[in-house]
């Protein structure tokens, strides 16, 4: 049973802020660690949402072992730090280490990506680059997959599109080598870029407008994960009739009765303007449910779950997503 038959080994996680894209992105990581594979989880923003969803302590830059699922298999996670990504970057391919390590002292590096804040996507995404690229002596790839807790929406295109963003500062040398070679795997198969919404109009819009970004620019599109989605309260006949008529306290009042509630004052007209409220809440979900479905692509509706997210709550959302895997629709 192979939770992940598609040829995507580098899953990029984006949504609008506060669609829950990083618990998604961790739950995508479990599934995909499922039956014995090794999964690398990626954080790029700095906010260490990682290990608060997995209750450990702030990653430090290097990879460590935050879950272990199914069959022995394991997530590792990383926090990608700018500052050490450029040490790196200088020791491969200046062998300047000592000399960047300088530069931090006296506040250059903080400099340089600001006044060239193409250089800073440059360094993050050079390191998921590598993570994805990177061998074992026997030619097989050390990580399974790598899953990418991305920046949101609005900036994910410029974040991922590096050759362009470093376009107007390099023409050659080691850094547009190094873009180019991150272009190559962001905009070959095994990527793909999973968008993140809510049933809300702005998150809906959000994500329509990078899907054709993303696409703009020749970078692979996944699946569109809802998340958070809620059921109905009421059967769906009740449900068009309250959306569509509203109703009122008399309509309840047999139920009402039957329950030996009759006699509370308020109620009825109460729980008729709730459920009239929550009626028409629901159908406007429904009309921006067939919008994300128009956006063509596979799409999974993730639950609202109760209560704080914690590790059961992770395996809860990794085992929707290994139904997605499974149906080979996730890239």
């Amino acid at each position: 049973m192979d939770p992940a038959p598609s040829p995507v080994r580098c899953h990029v996680v984006t949504g609008k802020g506060g669609t829950g894209k990083t618990t998604v992105a961790a739950a995508l990581a479990l599934a995909l660690a499922a039956d014995g594979r090794q999964v690398l989880l990626v954080e790029t923003e700095g906010r260490q949402g990682i290990a608060q969803l997995f209750d450990t302590p702030p990653l430090p830059y290097e990879e460590r072992r935050v879950a272990v699922t199914r069959g022995g298999g394991e997530v590792k996670a990383l926090a990608i730090d700018v500052e050490e990504a450029l040490l790196e970057y200088l020791e491969m391919f200046y062998n300047l280490r000592r000399a960047g390590r300088a530069l931090r002292r006296v506040g250059a590096v903080d400099f340089a990506t600001t006044i060239a804040p193409g250089l800073r996507d440059v360094l993050l995404t050079g390191k998921v680059k590598e993570a994805v690229t990177r061998r074992r002596p026997d030619g097989r790839p050390v990580h399974d997959a790598v899953v990418v807790d991305a920046p949101p929406t609005g900036r994910i295109t410029r974040f991922l599109n590096v050759t362009g963003e470093m376009a107007g500062l390099t023409r050659s040398g080691p850094i547009k080598t190094q873009s180019d070679g991150v272009m190559a795997v962001l905009r070959s198969p095994q990527t793909a870029v999973h968008l993140v919404t809510l049933l809300e109009d702005m998150p809906v819009q959000e994500t329509a407008d990078a899907i054709a970004e993303l696409t703009s620019v020749g970078l692979p599109l996944g699946s569109v994960v809802v998340n958070m989605a809620t059921e109905p309260a009421l059967p769906e006949p009740e449900l068009v009739r309250a959306a569509e008529d509203g109703l009122a306290g008399a309509d309840l009042a047999a139920a009402l009765a039957a329950a030996g509630l009759q006699d509370v004052p308020g109620l009825a007209d109460a729980l008729a303007a709730a459920a009239t409220e929550h009626a028409r809440r629901w159908a406007a979900q429904d009309e921006l449910r067939d919008e994300v479905e128009a956006l063509g692509r596979p799409t999974l509706e993730l639950p609202l779950l109760p209560g704080p997210i914690d590790l059961g709550a992770l395996f809860e959302l990794a085992g929707r997503l290994e139904e997605h895997l499974r149906a080979g629709v996730a890239a």
